[in-house]
């Protein structure tokens, strides 16, 4: 009788708790798939801030075109934009 429990518990544990969890964290998965409103707003936010970073850069290097013409030589790394 003993040995029938045992054989009843592993049998329940691999058909029944096995795939219980499996496809429990198979469904947090595809919830966690999405972005989340915080996370959009965030990469909303870090996108306006990156072109306003952008624009920055551009403003500096028209201003250092026009008062020091030769200061793109000093660095061959950049691209000339």
């Amino acid at each position: 009788m003993a040995d029938f429990i045992w054989v009843v518990a592993i049998v329940a544990i691999i058909f029944v708790a096995c795939p219980a969890v499996f496809l429990h964290y198979q469904t947090e998965l595809r919830k966690t798939k999405s972005i989340s409103a915080d996370d959009e707003r965030l990469v909303d936010d870090l996108w306006r801030t990156a072109q306003r970073l952008e624009r920055r850069v551009e403003a500096l290097e028209t201003i250092l075109d026009k008062e020091a013409p030769d200061w793109r030589d000093d660095y061959p790394e950049r691209p000339n934009a």
